[in-house]
């Protein structure tokens, strides 16, 4: 019958004999689990040889315990005495692996530290727009390959796409512009009415809605909403190793699961767009009825007649842009998954920040170029 777990501990001059007594595996090394932290933290600078006559079982994290009481400085040097199939072998083997952090990592300041950090983000950030761009040239090269062949196209899973990212999220983006036309009524209301022009806000509503504010709130939702859930669920199948399976098999990701959504998204970024702009103007409407007193009529009236309907298309020239830009990152950082569950959290974070931060860019360039053509 094994014995017990235990830890006997012999003092022999200036060194130390440790004894492992029983099975030594992760299922029962919470038993000697405080003894070890106590003698690993007193052996420092001291011999100690690991007697394993009396060890019963051993796997890799028992081996590890008594590699790092042996030498806790992690030189590699450990002496195993007794008779046992394969402890010592193992234990020797585990102790060269081990390398314990004695220095505490410590951030360092000054200027020098500072710019050195800073290069190696623009560095980093250079990389990361540089795969981006060789991803999208991929993609649209099995965009191609598809238009040459439409019957491999996978209908079924982008009207599924269509559906959970576009028509799915209609009603959140649907409200959240219809609020924020309505505080665009009200700010514009309370500066306006300092000249008079109060009449005036019937045009800040219509035309800030129309180019900017509309296609911005449906490209920031499909960022936070759909980006993420395309990086998680992709990440899911390279974790769980369906890609590479899909890969084994003859099929190309690319087509089965970057293609589908990035043709989703393209046909619904408009409709949504457009269902975020009428509810972000019938927002400004109702305030400037209620505060102003004008009818839903006047307001639709006097929007058709003083906004030209270039601001219409100048805002929905934009959402087609902006949704190959969220789902090319998101399957990207999707595709991009290692094996654990920190690197899918890490993507999926990655994904959202650089989605928006690419719409913010993107429409600020928009704007620029909208500027120089007069439009």
């Amino acid at each position: 019958m094994a014995e017990d777990t235990a830890l006997d501990v012999a003092h022999e001059g200036r060194g130390v004999r440790i004894s492992p007594v029983g099975d030594w595996t992760v299922l029962t090394l919470s038993r000697v689990a405080k003894q070890i932290e106590t003698l690993c933290r007193s052996q420092r600078n001291q011999t100690a040889v690991v007697d394993v006559s009396r060890l019963g079982r051993l796997d890799t994290s028992g081996a590890l315990m008594l590699a790092r009481c042996a030498d806790p400085d992690g030189s590699g040097n450990i002496r195993v005495e007794g008779e046992h199939e394969y402890a010592a072998d193992l234990i020797t083997e585990i102790g060269e692996e081990y390398k314990p952090d004695t220095e505490p990592h410590r951030r360092e300041h000054g200027l020098i530290p500072l710019l050195e950090r800073t290069g190696r983000g623009l560095e980093a950030a250079g990389i990361e727009f540089y795969e981006s761009l060789a991803f999208f040239g991929r993609t649209l090269n099995a965009l191609l390959k598809l238009f040459l062949a439409p019957h491999k196209f996978r209908w079924t899973a982008t009207v599924n796409v269509m559906e959970q990212a576009g028509l799915n999220a209609l009603p959140i983006i649907a409200l959240l512009a219809f609020f924020i036309g309505a505080v665009v009524a009200f700010i514009g209301l309370n500066q306006l009415a300092n000249f008079g022009a109060q009449i005036f806000a019937v045009e800040l509503v219509s035309i800030s809605v129309l180019r900017e504010f509309g296609v911005l709130i449906t490209a920031i939702m499909l960022a936070g909403r759909s980006d993420s859930a395309f990086t998680a669920q992709i990440g899911a199948m390279r974790m769980q190793q369906e890609i590479d399976a899909m890969k084994v098999m003859g099929l190309d990701p690319y087509d089965v699961l970057v293609a589908p959504r990035l043709v989703a998204v393209v046909l619904m970024a408009p409709l949504m767009t457009f269902v975020s702009m009428m509810a972000g103007m019938v927002g400004g409407m109702l305030v400037i009825w209620s505060v102003l007193g004008f009818q839903p009529g006047f307001f639709i009236t006097r929007t058709y007649e003083t906004v030209p309907i270039l601001h219409f298309w100048a805002g929905m020239a934009k959402a087609p842009v902006f949704a190959v830009i969220i789902a090319v990152i998101g399957c990207r950082q999707g595709l991009n998954v290692g094996g654990d569950v920190e690197s899918l959290g890490r993507r999926v974070t990655a994904s959202v920040v650089q989605s928006i931060f690419m719409v913010i860019v993107v429409d600020a360039l928009f704007a620029m170029a909208y500027l120089e053509m007069g439009i």
